[in-house]
């Protein structure tokens, strides 16, 4: 049986893009600290595997399949969550994609659609879907998941850059507008992380993940339960006068 703690008890969260990286730890966490999760992302058989893993160990957990480009995709999956428990406390606005790596002038307009899609109108479907519902049972708290693209610029990414400042000021807009109806917003901003999209981008860049390395204080990758942990403690109440924030989980990259 899972071992809970007591960050989270009693609390619904839903995870988008939890099939793997970070929103599949993020699911572990949030368990491990005691809340039920509803689990959403395109690939069933992977939301499937991570939602058995949970159960075994005793959790809470479910899952639902949906795209997150799709406004009424979204709007399903928080209906499923609150059908399924009665409301939503809390949301990890996590799915998001890379893109590939080149120069700003030879990129084409079918990538820079598929991560403005994909990373913005993503996230403008969730905040309006659970806002509407958190409002209705009281309040809640969401994390958005920028990345330190979204403060600093990274080289020959520039769509996935401003599609993760865009993440950023959503963030903050939503705080301001919602602080006094009981909803906090605020976002984690990873540096580089263990997951598909990176696994992706060091291996076609020999060296990448050397580099970032060496301008990185802490001279590593995170594991996508350090990033967890800290969405964790700003979907609780122990961060109850936290909103507005966008949180570097990067290692000190951003401070370098």
């Amino acid at each position: 049986m899972i071992e809970t703690g007591e960050l989270l008890r009693g609390k619904v969260i839903l995870i988008t893009g939890a099939s793997s990286g970070i929103g599949a730890a993020a699911a572990h966490v949030f368990a491990r600290e005691g809340a039920a999760v509803v689990l959403a992302a395109r690939r069933e058989e992977k939301l499937s595997a991570v939602v058995a893993e949970l159960r075994d160990k005793g959790a809470d957990a479910s899952y639902v399949v949906a795209d997150l480009t799709s406004a009424e995709d979204v709007r399903r999956a928080v209906g499923v969550t609150v059908e399924r428990h009665g409301r939503i406390d809390g949301a990890f606005n996590n799915a998001g994609i890379g893109g590939d790596q080149l120069p700003l002038h030879e990129m084409a307009d079918e990538i820079y659609d598929t991560i403005i899609d994909t990373n913005v109108r993503g996230l403008w479907n969730c905040l309006r879907a659970e806002i509407a519902a958190m409002l209705k049972s009281g309040g809640g708290a969401i994390v958005n998941n920028s990345s330190v693209g979204g403060l600093v610029a990274i080289p020959a990414a520039a769509p996935y850059v401003a599609s993760k400042h865009a993440v950023v000021g959503f963030t903050k807009a939503a705080a301001e507008e919602y602080a006094r109806r009981g909803i906090r917003v605020n976002a984690v901003a990873p540096g580089a992380t263990r997951s598909e999209i990176t696994a992706d981008w060091f291996g076609r860049n020999p060296g990448l993940e050397e580099a970032i390395h060496e301008v990185t204080p802490q001279g590593r990758t995170a594991d996508p339960e350090e990033i967890a942990e800290a969405v964790a403690w700003l979907l609780s109440d122990r961060a109850s006068y936290v909103t507005g924030v966008v949180m570097p989980v990067d290692g000190g990259y951003v401070n370098h």
